[in-house]
C-alpha cells in the first residue's frame, strides 16, 4: 500500500509547545503508514533540526499581501507536494484551508491550540470562513472546543478534542543537577519558582512578576526565593524593566529560550505559570510529569489538567495577591507540595500521553470523523 501523505502547516518549527507538539507528531507517526511533510510559511527554526531525515521540509515563497484573500501560490505549492491530508496548526488556518480546498487537497485538519477569550472579531470571522473548508476541527482542551463550538466554526465539521501529550519518560523526576544553581549563584536550599514559555502578553508574565514583588523576600525562613523564567519574546525587554522597577531584579532571572528543559525542572521548587488564556499546556505537562507540584491560573485547560485532585494549586487570572499567597503557602508546606508533585505525574501518565495523542491524529488522517483521545 501506498503510504498517506500527511502535510503539516505552520507558521515556523521555531521555539514554542505547538512547534513540540508537531515535532512529535511527525517524529512518532508510523513510517511504515504514513510520509510526514511539513510547510512552513515563515522559516523552518529550531525544531526543523529533529526533523531533517524524518520529514520533508518546504518553506513558502514569501506570500503577497492579497493571498489573504486567494492564497493562489500556496494552493500552486500544495499542488506540487499532493498531500492526501494537510494539517493546519494554530496562525495558518483560514490561508491553508482556502488552499488546500483549490488545490484538491482530500482531506483538511486544523488543530487549534489556543485562542484568546474572547478573542477578537476579525480572528472569529476568518477562522469561521476557513471551517467551512475543513473536514476535522481539534481543540486540544473541552474548554478551547467549546470557545469554537460557540463563536468561531460555522459549518458542520465537527470539534474534537485530542488533549496535548507528553513524553513521560524523557518528563520524569529526576534529582536536581546542580547546573542551574552554579549557572546562577544560587544555594542548594534557594526555592526556585520556575516557568518555561513564550514571554507573550497572553502567558501574564506581568502579573507574575507583579505577584513576586509581593511574595515575602524570604517567605519560608530558608532564605530569599527566586523566579526563574525560561523563554523569549516580545515581552522580554518590558518585563525586565518592570522587574527593575519593582526591585526584584536580583531575584528574577530571565534566561530566554533554551535546550535543556530537563535540567531546568530538576531544579524547580515548583512550577508556576499567570497565563490569561490557555489551551492546553505542553510546559505544564513536562513540568507535572517531572514530577513539579503546579501552581497556575484557572484559564482554558489548565483545570482539566489539574483535575479535582489539585485543583487547590489554582488561582484566579490577574490576581497578583492571589499567586504571591498560592506561591507561600506551597512553598511552606512541603510535604503537601511533594504529595502533589507526585500526583501531578500520576495526572500526566494517565490522560496526557503522547502515544494516546498520536494515535489519535492517526486515527484522524486516516478517515476517522474524530480522533481517539483516550
Amino acid at each position: 500500500m501506498r503510504r498517506l501523505r500527511v502535510l503539516h502547516v505552520i507558521q515556523n518549527l521555531n521555539y514554542g509547545g505547538m512547534e513540540r507538539l508537531l515535532a512529535d507528531l511527525v517524529l512518532r507517526a508510523d513510517p511504515v503508514e504514513f510520509e510526514s511533510h511539513v510547510l512552513v510559511l515563515q522559516y523552518l527554526g529550531r525544531f526543523a533540526r529533529e526533523l531533517k531525515g524524518r520529514a520533508a521540509l518546504h518553506v513558502s515563497p514569501r506570500l503577497p499581501r492579497w493571498s489573504l484573500l486567494f492564497p493562489a501560490s500556496l494552493a500552486r505549492q500544495l499542488r506540487s507536494i499532493a498531500p492526501d491530508v494537510v494539517h493546519s496548526h494554530s496562525g495558518v488556518w483560514f490561508k491553508t484551508a482556502r488552499a488546500s480546498r483549490a488545490a484538491g487537497v482530500p482531506r483538511v485538519i486544523h488543530t487549534e491550540h489556543g485562542r484568546a477569550a474572547p478573542d477578537p472579531l476579525k480572528s472569529r470571522w476568518l477562522d469561521g470562513q476557513a471551517s467551512r473548508h475543513t473536514d476535522v476541527v481539534v481543540a486540544v482542551s473541552e474548554v478551547l472546543a467549546n470557545q469554537l463550538r460557540d463563536t468561531v466554526v460555522r459549518s458542520r465539521a465537527p470539534v474534537t478534542v485530542i488533549p496535548n501529550g507528553v513524553d513521560a519518560e524523557r518528563y520524569r523526576p529526576r534529582p536536581d543537577t546542580g547546573a542551574l544553581r552554579a549557572e546562577l549563584g544560587l544555594g542548594a536550599e534557594t526555592a526556585i519558582l520556575g516557568s518555561i514559555g513564550r514571554l507573550e502578553q497572553i502567558k501574564g508574565y506581568d502579573v507574575m512578576l507583579a505577584a513576586f514583588a509581593q511574595l515575602p523576600a524570604d517567605p519560608t525562613g530558608a532564605g530569599a526565593a527566586h523566579l526563574v523564567l525560561a523563554g523569549d519574546g516580545s515581552e522580554h525587554n518590558r518585563l525586565r524593566e518592570m522587574a527593575d522597577r519593582l526591585g526584584v531584579n536580583g531575584r528574577v532571572h530571565l534566561l530566554g529560550w533554551r535546550d535543556d528543559p530537563e535540567a531546568l525542572l530538576s531544579a524547580f521548587t515548583l512550577f508556576t505559570m499567570a497565563s490569561r488564556s490557555e489551551g492546553t499546556s505542553v510546559s505544564l505537562l513536562e513540568a507535572m510529569s517531572s514530577g513539579l507540584c503546579p501552581v497556575v491560573t484557572e484559564v482554558g485547560g489548565n483545570s482539566a489538567v489539574l483535575g479535582p485532585e489539585l485543583a487547590h494549586r489554582l488561582v484566579p487570572p490577574e490576581d497578583p495577591a492571589a499567586l504571591a499567597s498560592a506561591w507561600q503557602l506551597a512553598l511552606r508546606e512541603t510535604a503537601r507540595r511533594t504529595a502533589d508533585g507526585a500526583t501531578a505525574r500520576a495526572r500526566v501518565e494517565a490522560s496526557f500521553s503522547l502515544s494516546a495523542m498520536i494515535r489519535a491524529y492517526e486515527s484522524l488522517y486516516r478517515g476517522a470523523p474524530h480522533g481517539v483521545t483516550r
